[in-house]
């Protein structure tokens, strides 16, 4: 998925801790944020206060879902459903 795309940094949970992925992203110029499995014999570092802002979207991705609309993308077009997002996200941020 991320062929063809330019980014400087990646950040993903330990599901995507894999040396290919992380050489094609060295080899790319990107900054890997991906905290290493518990496994590794070599545990490497990775920014620990970067990977806390990936939770943050995280959660806020979930906290829109819970709007049913949005999840299921009942909107028929383009600019109600955008509408409805900032809608969702007005009443999150009221909260």
């Amino acid at each position: 998925m991320i062929k063809g795309v330019s980014f400087d940094a990646l950040l993903s949970d330990k599901a995507f801790d894999a040396d290919w992925l992380l050489q094609d992203l060295g080899e790319r110029g990107a900054t890997a944020v991906i905290p290493p499995k518990a496994n590794r014999k070599i545990q490497r570092d990775y920014d620990a206060d970067v990977y806390k802002w990936r939770h943050l979207v995280e959660n806020y991705f979930v906290k829109i879902k819970e709007f049913r609309g949005i999840a299921t993308r009942y909107d028929e077009t383009d600019c109600s459903y955008a509408a409805n997002w900032n809608l969702v996200a007005t009443l999150i941020a009221s909260r």
